[in-house]
């Protein structure tokens, strides 16, 4: 049976260990991207709900879960990390159907590194040194890393299994408990991720999970037993949702929107880079905030470029994402394939033209799919090389020498990722130093959980990922004792 013809019917939402009904009776509906049917729905969380899980997520930080030793929360994470892996391939096929993510990405590239993220922080869980005793001129203090308390935690639809994780594992090895808010669209994965915790006995309340829509969740975000708030989403949401916090002096790490340059250096190998770029420049159908939309190639080369990238991105296989075939799936809505569609056309309009794709795919009368889409003619000042489009379209631009190369790279309102490519990795990383966002990569694309990821700029506040992606979820408490008497 097709995967679309499913039905995933929720009907409860999980608040304090437990599957509740719902306050009210309105429910999110679930729409397949690909056959643009009803595949499931879930409950609409309201206020009175997002109460109750803030509640419950507040009773397990004040009892058992806020009171567990490192070791205790990591054996516990160890137990969620072995039950994880045994639902990978449920998890990935759930987001085929709620994201129309190719299966063939979604197991690998995030529910794969969803199980990375919770196995690091497990053992960083218990390798922490949480409390030390520093040795000053008059005193000594005792510093003490303390779990914040409960974070309000909001993820996007583009990548439910990682993006929630991020979040989910640093907080439990802090000692924080969580109220999860799935994004209205893509919904379902978290439900998946809720039967995980239940089964792996995660105490009650340590994890909760309320889809809702954006009224009631920045009432979660300003509920006043809210200790910290992470977000991941759109540069103007991230905003909104700074300012809520700045009014409360609440802590919140913020994962936003980015425009990133694909830097192509004049000694670059033509195969190789371009080959880099099928992911660099159309991961997850361009829904990304990392993908490089704008490629900068050196001018002399230019030609040989825009004719690799465009066959490139004609030669990328569309078709259904339950199809272990294909590689490039729908946009998750008809909103956003619509979005999609006026910045091609806001492009044309403005002088840039296009060497391939731009319309809908050919025997695809259903499925929010877009083309791969390649400009040229494009300067850096035209809206589509400006403004996040978050689909799969992408720029050839070029540039005569590195220094404006680096210049364009760096003319954005965002600093999120971007990439060198050069059979010189010291060159490259020469380059990458002088290139202000917060993640690049040399000869490959996007990031390692060993180290710390985030945005410059309009991309964001705060760090995600390796040790510091801990940090976030920590107060510092420093005790200061009184010297000895001689």
């Amino acid at each position: 049976m097709n995967k679309d013809d499913m039905t995933h019917t929720r009907n409860e939402l999980f608040i304090g260990g437990k599957w509740v009904s719902p306050s009210g009776p309105e429910v999110i509906e679930v729409i397949s991207p690909h056959s643009e049917q009803l595949v499931g729905s879930v409950p609409d969380g309201s206020a009175a709900d997002m109460d109750r899980a803030v509640s419950a997520a507040r009773d397990a930080f004040n009892g058992f879960w806020g009171m567990t030793a490192p070791h205790e929360r990591a054996m516990i994470m160890q137990r969620f990390l072995e039950v994880y892996g045994k639902h990978a391939d449920e998890m990935a096929e759930t987001m085929v159907v709620e994201m129309g993510n190719p299966i063939s990405v979604a197991r690998p590239s995030h529910v794969g590194a969803a199980y990375t993220i919770l196995e690091y922080y497990t053992k960083l869980a218990a390798t922490t040194q949480f409390e030390e005793e520093r040795a000053g001129a008059r005193s000594t203090s005792v510093v003490r890393k303390l779990p914040v308390g409960v974070v309000a935690a909001i993820v996007p639809w583009n990548g439910p299994p990682s993006l929630s994780m991020v979040k989910i594992a640093p907080a439990l090895a802090a000692g924080c408990t969580m109220v999860l808010k799935p994004a209205p669209e893509a919904p379902l994965t978290s439900y998946v991720l809720a039967e995980i915790a239940m089964e792996a006995g995660l105490p009650e309340g340590v994890l909760n999970v309320v889809p809702a829509g954006r009224e009631v969740g920045e009432y979660l975000v300003t509920h006043p037993d809210v200790n910290a708030v992470s977000f991941t989403g759109s540069s103007p949401a991230g905003r909104r949702i700074a300012s809520l916090c700045g009014g409360l002096l609440r802590p919140v790490t913020l994962e936003l929107g980015g425009k990133s340059a694909a830097i192509i250096l004049a000694d670059a190998d033509l195969d190789s880079t371009v080959e880099g770029l099928r992911t660099a420049g159309f991961r997850n159908t361009g829904q990304a905030c990392v993908v490089n939309s704008r490629i900068l190639v050196p001018e002399h080369r230019f030609g040989e470029y825009v004719d690799a990238i465009s066959a490139l991105a004609s030669g990328l296989r569309i078709g259904d994402p339950s199809d272990p075939d294909t590689e490039f799936g729908p946009l998750v809505s008809a909103r956003q394939r619509d979005r999609v569609e006026g910045y091609i056309r806001t492009g044309l309009e403005g002088g840039a033209r296009i060497t391939t794709g731009g319309g809908r795919p050919a025997g695809m009368p259903t499925g929010w799919y877009v083309e791969p889409t390649v400009f040229v003619d494009v300067d850096n000042s035209m809206t589509i090389a400006r403004e996040e489009i978050f689909g799969p379209v992408v720029m050839v631009m070029p540039y005569r020498e590195e220094a404006e190369a680096i210049a364009i790279a760096n003319d954005s309102e965002y600093g999120l990722h971007g990439t060198v490519w050069t059979q010189d990795p010291d060159h490259g990383l020469e380059v990458a130093r002088q290139v202000r966002v917060g993640t690049l990569a040399v000869n490959g694309f996007g990031c390692d959980i060993v180290a710390p990821f985030g945005g410059m700029k309009g991309s964001g506040l705060g760090r995600e990922m390796g040790p510091e992606g801990l940090d976030a979820f920590l107060e510092l408490q420093s005790i200061l004792l009184p010297m000895p008497s001689a």
